[in-house]
């Protein structure tokens, strides 16, 4: 066989190979609020030799720029991608995070802090409301229902406060302490 053909065909086992991660990371990302196509341009980035202009990631992926540049942002806001520079190179240039405990660590604190916060004010504010009504209540049975709901919620909000605590861990990066960092093998 002649060494250009092999070359071709190991090429494209080669593309084979990297289609196979990116689909299942497309599949997946999800998980991180991003949509499917976002992940593709993803896994387009992670395999690129060099850092990719929009323009690149258009052509690899027959999409336009202006998707290309809105799923970048995407990439970028999650800290999965990061915009670098080159000498002598006036577009801008992106590439893969390479450190993607620090790209989940900030998916899971933004998600889980926004969530944390808003579901703490929305315990506070029932708690108010059923205290109001247990002072204006004259049923019996009503007050044991705004008991139970009341324990209900000091319950919730023990869950927040320790839900509060590791998210933290992730901020301060201590959670590395108690589970640390796979080092490639």
């Amino acid at each position: 066989m002649d060494n250009n053909v092999q070359e071709l065909q190991d090429y494209e086992k080669l593309k084979k190979a990297r289609d196979r991660f990116v689909s299942e990371v497309a599949k997946n990302i999800h998980l991180y609020d991003i949509s499917h196509s976002v992940g593709r341009l993803y896994g387009t980035v992670f395999f690129s030799e060099d850092a990719m202009t929009l323009d690149e990631m258009s052509d690899e992926l027959g999409m336009s720029k202006t998707s290309m540049s809105t799923g970048i942002r995407s990439l970028v806001e999650v800290n999965m991608v990061e915009r670098v520079w080159e000498k002598g190179i006036r577009k801008d240039l992106y590439k893969t995070e390479d450190d993607w405990y620090k790209s989940f660590s900030n998916v899971f604190i933004n998600r889980w802090r926004n969530a944390t916060e808003q579901n703490t004010i929305a315990i506070q504010e029932t708690k108010e409301m059923l205290h109001e009504l247990n002072d204006t209540t004259g049923s019996d049975h009503l007050k044991q229902l705004i008991k139970s709901d009341l324990t209900k919620l000091k319950q919730a909000e023990a869950y927040y406060t320790w839900l509060d605590d590791v998210i933290s861990l992730f901020e301060t990066g201590e959670i590395f302490d108690i589970v640390p960092k796979r080092e490639p093998n």
